[in-house]
C-alpha cells in the first residue's frame, strides 16, 4: 500500500500497521492493535499543574505505582511527561481500548490508589496544584518501518 493511501486508510484495512500483515514494532503479545485494528482506541491526558517543588515527589508517587494500571482490563499505553521549558504542566499520556475500560479504571483502582491512606493516617497531600483531563480518540497510527 503506498505511504499517501496508508495514511488515510481506515486502521482495519491498513497492511502495514501493527498487528496487520507482519509483525510491528510490539510483536504478536504486546501489540495494542492486534484482532481490533478497526475499533479506535480512546486517549486520555491528564494535565498537571506542579509547583517546581512538587515534580519529585510527583514523579516518585508515579514510580511507586508502577505495574498498578498495566494490569487493567483493556490498558494499552502509559507515559508520564516531564515539562522541559515554558511550562509547570506534566502530561499523563493513557490509551485505552474504549471508554468503557477508562471509566471501569477510573471507578475500580484508580479510585481506591487516591483514596489510600496517607501522610499522618489521612489522604497525602496531592502533589499538582490543578488537574485537567483532555480525550482523544485514535484516528491514525504509524509504526516505524521494519527493515
Amino acid at each position: 500500500m503506498a505511504a499517501a493511501a496508508w495514511a488515510g486508510a481506515p486502521l482495519d484495512e491498513r497492511a502495514d500497521a501493527p498487528g496487520r500483515g507482519r509483525r510491528g514494532q510490539y510483536g504478536e503479545r504486546n501489540n495494542p492493535c492486534l484482532e481490533r485494528c478497526q475499533v479506535p482506541s480512546v486517549v486520555k491526558i491528564n494535565v498537571l499543574t506542579v509547583p517546581d517543588e512538587q515534580r519529585e515527589i510527583l514523579e516518585k508517587r508515579f514510580s511507586s505505582r508502577a505495574g498498578t494500571v498495566e494490569s487493567s482490563d483493556g490498558f494499552e499505553w502509559f507515559e508520564l511527561l516531564r515539562p522541559v521549558e515554558g511550562t509547570d504542566q506534566y502530561l499523563v499520556y493513557t490509551r485505552w481500548r474504549d471508554e468503557a475500560a477508562f471509566q471501569a479504571w477510573m471507578e475500580g483502582p484508580m479510585k481506591s490508589a487516591h483514596q489510600g491512606g496517607g501522610e499522618e493516617g489521612g489522604q497525602r497531600k496531592p502533589a499538582a496544584s490543578g488537574s485537567t483531563l483532555w480525550s482523544f480518540e485514535v484516528v491514525q497510527q504509524a509504526a516505524p518501518k521494519q527493515g
